[in-house]
């Protein structure tokens, strides 16, 4: 977004930051991290950064081991070396936490020490762990998520140090019973001195393997009735990060390994219906549930929408979604006496209602991070949220996601490929996001006096992604609260500022939004002086938000990156005092490019000035080459000056 002036600008960065929490949810859904199949990647890739000897601490080693028995239960051994190089480094090197299914899983720490550089080792003791729970109870028995959190403190810390821990999770269960899957992958960015994936596996199993990248492989035997395999990887000089677009995941080009029983991703979606769908055959407690939310509705897709509403409106999240321990639904009667449950409960619930009304449903798995493609090897990892699909309507439903309208599916399922349950085998994707779908009109009429002071009132209509994102974040806004917002905005800014803040109700589940705001605030605007053009309160996506991409560095990389577009409308009306003549205003524009355009023109007619200006990203997404978003990016650093250009006034 370009740098705003202090002068008409100056509210928006204030706004923002009084707000940002209310948008936080939906920037980590357009921005989401790393995927849950590439968990080993966490543990060794660090924050990105140069050379070794530039980064404050570096993992000499880490050793992954697996031995998989029959029914697919395993034992996971870990090990990892961390030197600290640097004082800013110490603090953080103290501290580890290992995560696992306090149910499934025990946990064994074989040994924990501070590795001393003159060679003494300083044992972790038993003192230095706490044992939580993800409830923060650390009473090991939180009703939705059995997920507990060991953490070490490790004695005496300093430059020179390394902090070495070795622990062993025994499972009790599979995840799927004779089915086993893991993949990992390691980043070219970070340093790793030395790294071993060893797998241990029933010789009888038959598997699917694969590496990728710069993994060695070292060992691939049958020793009696176990197969051996065994990789090896090591990164001493770490590649120099430079920014670039976010890309999306892909497996196959990082340095990574695979190995899994599944013979096909249908295989995951099939054993996880197996014991999911009987979880979803309507009780008589939801049938009649459904009988009540559908009262007075007719028609599949009118009753659809108001079962799925209700879903979303009355059951919060908590859980697991996918994962050891975390592969059946809950009871229906469990998730509505607590109305709580993770992705797979909020699944099955609307299925079961749906199913009462008589509505086709079933259940899809789709990964929810930044994968908008399956690796060769199908592993369980790979997916770690489930949907609704209704094969009548041609829907997908995501209940999981507070705030997103019927007929509507967040920025993170979005355009992926996803298991139905129903057809297992059945190549499919989730729609991606509609051309120009999310819109923002604003018009802006404003008076400036002679000392600054400004009075207006700005108008603004939204529709999809941009009106949803902005109804959730304010969806409990007291009326005593939107009475002071004005106010509360501008005084972050330093200006006093009196106003009103008016919105359509912003509690139903809409993908279109109107609010209205009053201005009166004192001495906003230098006089004499200049500002360029820009709202003057907050909104969600205004036209500078979609030129963004034109004050990042230009981007070599010649991969796929993740993109989004949309259409953004600014009117504006500014009536300056009669004693005020405008030196200058911004010149008209018109640019068009691989189907965006962008146009402004901006008029004097005395002491008042009338500007407009559009933009349309036609953009789909979510998922564009690196010669589409470097086509884009020129695009929009020709119409960067425009939205710089001041008016100027004296």
């Amino acid at each position: 977004m370009p740098r705003r002036s202090a002068a008409l600008c100056l509210a928006l960065a204030a706004a923002l930051a009084a707000n940002g929490a209310a948008f936080a949810q939906a920037d980590a859904q357009a921005k989401p991290g790393a995927p849950a199949a590439a968990a080993p990647a966490q543990a060794a890739a660090a924050k990105p950064a140069g050379r070794a000897e530039e980064q404050p601490a570096r993992l000499e080693r880490m050793h992954y081991a697996y031995t998989v028995q029959p029914n697919g239960a395993y034992i996971e051994q870990r090990e990892s070396a961390l030197k600290v190089l640097r004082e800013d480094a110490v603090e953080r090197a103290k501290y580890d936490s290992i995560d696992y299914s306090a149910s499934l899983q025990t946990l064994e720490v074989i040994e924990a020490y501070t590795l001393k550089a003159d060679g003494r080792r300083i044992a972790v003791p038993k003192s230095n762990y706490q044992v939580q729970t993800n409830d923060g109870r650390g009473d090991g028995g939180p009703a939705f998520s059995d997920v507990a959190t060991t953490q070490l403190v490790f004695p005496d810390v300093a430059v020179g140090d390394t902090v070495v821990l070795n622990y062993r999770l025994v499972g009790k269960q599979p995840m799927f019973e004779g089915q086993f899957s893991d993949t990992g992958s390691f980043s070219d960015y970070a340093y790793l001195g030395e790294m071993t994936l060893k797998y241990d596996l029933p010789a009888s199993m038959k598997i699917r393997k694969e590496s990728y990248g710069a993994l060695k492989t070292v060992r691939d035997e049958v020793v009696g009735d176990r197969r051996i395999l065994e990789w090896r990887y090591s990164n001493r000089e770490p590649k120099v990060f430079e920014p670039q677009v976010a890309a999306p995941f892909d497996l196959t080009r990082t340095n990574g390994a695979s190995v899994s029983t599944f013979a096909s991703y249908g295989d995951i979606a099939r054993v996880y219906g197996e014991r999911a769908l009987p979880k979803a055959v309507p009780t008589a407690r939801v049938r009649k549930l459904a009988d009540e939310i559908a009262a007075g509705k007719t028609g599949q897709r009118e009753i659809a929408q108001a079962l799925y509403e209700w879903v979303s409106l009355n059951i919060n999240y908590a859980g697991n979604c996918i994962g050891l321990g975390a592969v059946v639904p809950r009871d229906q009667d469990f998730v509505l006496d607590n109305r709580i449950g993770d992705c797979k409960d909020h699944a099955t619930l609307l299925q079961a209602l749906l199913a009462a009304k008589g509505i086709e449903a079933t259940q899809a798995l789709i990964n929810s991070g930044t994968t908008y493609r399956l690796a060769p090897v199908p592993v369980a990892s790979a997916v770690n949220h489930v949907l609704n699909y209704l094969p009548g309507l041609d829907l997908y439903l995501d209940a999981t996601a507070k705030g997103i309208a019927f007929g509507e599916l967040p920025w993170a399922v979005a355009g992926k490929p996803v298991l139905r349950v129903d057809r297992p085998e059945l190549e499919a994707r989730t729609p991606a996001p509609l051309k120009l779908g999310n819109r923002q009109r604003m018009d802006t009429q404003l008076t400036i006096a002679e000392d600054g002071s400004v009075k207006g009132t700005m108008k603004v209509e939204l529709d999809g992604r941009a009106a949803m994102e902005f109804r959730a974040g304010l969806r409990e806004l007291t009326d005593k609260d939107a009475a002071e917002l004005v106010a509360k905005v501008f005084e972050r800014a330093g200006v006093q500022a009196t106003g009103s803040f008016r919105q359509d109700d912003p509690k139903p589940l809409r993908s279109q939004h109107r609010y209205q705001v009053e201005i009166d605030a004192k001495q906003a605007v230098q006089m004499p002086g200049a500002f360029p053009l820009g709202p003057m309160f907050m909104t969600p996506q205004p036209v500078a938000a979609l030129v963004g991409s034109a004050q990042a560095p230009l981007i070599k990389d010649e991969g796929d990156g993740l993109c989004r577009g949309g259409r953004s409308e600014e009117t504006y009306r500014i009536e300056f005092p009669k004693t005020v003549k405008v030196l200058a205003k911004p010149q008209d524009l018109k640019l068009e490019s691989n189907g965006s355009r962008y146009e402004a023109t901006y008029r004097l007619e005395g002491n008042v000035l009338h500007a407009h200006r559009v933009i349309e990203d036609a953009t789909v997404g979510p998922v564009c080459t690196g010669e589409y978003n470097r086509g884009y990016s020129e695009f929009a650093r020709k119409v960067l000056p425009n939205l710089k250009a001041q008016v100027i006034y004296q």
